[in-house]
């Protein structure tokens, strides 16, 4: 899922790329919806390909899973549910918060996940053990000094759809359909890919 901070202004021609690499028609309003204010579309991910994201991190009990542009929280909601883990979700859009909250209420896990209305630029992802994004190409750009230098040794991140440019994943996986990949901060005396 992927919301983006309103001052960033990718082309119209940006958006339809994005909406036809995550296989997504512009007229299906369930899976594609513009909130106020946000330049490009909240897309679903898919619950199988949430339940493989978060596989592909090893999630386990004692995580914390933060999805960056959390929309209805699906990710962190799953990452409580299916592995024990805490999850945290950062959205822009009231809108996608509102029902992130709802939604960790119905599946029973309110107490175990943590969703904020924010610009997921200025959240503190220090405290992620693993984190979810599902980003246009030009945000993940904006956030790899963020992961770099205030994700601790270690830290897992898992990319739907989109790589962080001339970083090579750990691994690559496509399931139904959708390529994701894995990446893992290196230790400080490693080789920091550039920034």
């Amino acid at each position: 899922m992927f919301t983006v901070h309103p001052h960033s202004r990718p082309s119209a021609c940006l958006v339809l790329a994005a909406s036809l690499l995550t296989g997504v028609a512009c007229k299906s309003r369930p899976s594609l919806e513009f909130g106020a204010g946000l330049d490009v579309p909240y897309v679903q991910t898919a619950p199988g390909v949430v339940t493989a994201m978060l596989r592909l991190a090893g999630v386990h009990p004692g995580d914390v899973v933060m999805d960056l542009g959390c929309g209805d929280g699906r990710i962190a909601i799953a990452a409580v549910r299916e592995f024990g883990a805490e999850g945290i979700g950062y959205d822009i859009d009231p809108e996608r918060i509102a029902e992130a909250r709802r939604n960790a209420v119905t599946a029973g896990v309110a107490g175990h996940t943590r969703f904020f209305q924010q610009n997921f630029f200025q959240a503190d992802i220090s405290q992620a053990s693993v984190i979810t994004v599902f980003l246009m190409p030009n945000i993940l750009e904006q956030f790899r000094g963020h992961f770099l230098h205030d994700l601790a040794p270690g830290t897992r991140i898992v990319s739907h759809s989109f790589p962080l440019r001339d970083w090579p994943p750990e691994r690559k996986v496509i399931v139904e359909g959708r390529t994701l990949y894995l990446y893992r901060i290196p230790e400080r005396t490693a080789h920091l890919p550039e920034i």
